[in-house]
């Protein structure tokens, strides 16, 4: 894999899917299976002597149950995981939480994180709400995905989120942990998730899916917030994090590979975004729902896999231009909204 300008990757080869590296001293890389297009998760153990601090837990399922199992037994040494650190409430990283609370951990995650992956690991539905249906033909969603997802039961987080027991450790922004000898600093993220937490020491930084090297975290907007505006709340997080990044930090992300560079990578993320906004501006010289934006944001084929995703992306980003006053929005017949730059 080729790394962006800036970036060095200290170790090029993942772990197998199940698998484990050592990724620095007292720390554990290990790659979890997720079925969909971006089909792992990273997650890390920290040696705390007698037990395990493990950041982020995989998706529940059986084959994440089995490998948790194994892990514990091999690499682990027996040693049980004594604290669940959880970035941010999406069920792969939640989706093992409660199984490792049910066998006595402790869980810790910023109140918000707790509070969404509670409530949505509750909310069974066994079809799309009236509201989300609203939402996508709001959102210009192709009419054949709309008319199957209308009769269709959702994937429900609960599907991949072991039940969630009362009680947890808040983590606040500038709190400090000590895990496995190192201090690392709780440093908050947003855009991608509400209150995400990042850890960072002076070597290490801990990024969950806020700061990923090869690819930009997934910013959407959802059902149950339809007019946000988190790419907004994204790049104040890229600006308030940034003066904290150094060229010596590791940087452990939740998805892909780990990397040097911080400092560009920073930039880059940032950049990113005002580059996609610059043309979906011109692309809304003509009225166009969300929807119609794919060209411009995402500049290849979208295909089934990733639409979902694409398509709360592009909202976001049209959604931002609306509340920014750079463009309108007016909604058609059908029901969806046309975005127009101003």
């Amino acid at each position: 894999m080729r790394a962006p300008a800036g970036l060095s990757y200290p170790v090029e080869t993942p772990p197998e899917k199940g698998g484990w590296v050592e990724v620095a001293p007292g720390i554990l890389w290990v790659r979890l299976p997720l079925p969909m297009a971006l089909d792992h998760v990273n997650v890390y153990l920290i040696d705390e002597g007698d037990s395990w601090t493990l950041v982020d837990t995989g998706l529940h399922s059986k084959k994440s149950v089995a490998i948790w199992e194994q892990l514990l037994a091999g690499p682990c040494g027996g040693r049980p995981v004594s604290r669940v650190i959880v970035t941010h409430h999406h069920l792969d990283h939640v989706g093992m939480a409660g199984w490792f609370q049910a066998r006595g951990a402790e869980l810790m995650m910023t109140r918000t994180a707790w509070l969404m992956a509670r409530m949505l690991q509750l909310d069974v539905q066994e079809r799309y709400t009236p509201e989300a249906i609203a939402f996508y033909r709001g959102a210009g969603m192709d009419p054949g995905i709309l008319a199957k997802r209308s009769t269709e039961r959702p994937f429900n987080t609960s599907d991949g989120v072991h039940p969630m027991p009362l009680g947890f450790t808040r983590l606040n922004e500038g709190q400090v942990l000590n895990l496995g000898g190192r201090a690392f600093t709780v440093r908050l993220g947003d855009g991608h998730a509400p209150r995400h937490a990042t850890l960072w020491s002076d070597d290490i930084v801990l990024s969950g899916d806020q700061i990923i090297a090869t690819i930009s975290p997934n910013i959407g907007v959802y059902p149950t917030e339809p007019e946000a505006d988190p790419l907004e709340d994204w790049i104040a997080a890229c600006r308030r994090l940034a003066p904290h990044a150094t060229e010596t930090q590791l940087v452990l992300p939740g998805h892909k590979l780990p990397f040097r560079g911080l400092p560009r990578r920073m930039q880059q993320l940032e950049e990113n975004h005002h580059s996609a906004l610059d043309r979906l501006t011109a692309h809304l010289a003509t009225p166009r729902t969300a929807g119609e934006c794919f060209a411009p944001l995402f500049k290849r084929t979208i295909g089934p896999a990733e639409y979902g995703l694409a398509l709360v992306e592009a909202v976001a980003h049209c959604n931002h231009l609306w509340v920014k006053g750079l463009a309108r929005r007016t909604k058609r017949e059908d029901g969806a909204w046309e975005f127009h730059a101003v």
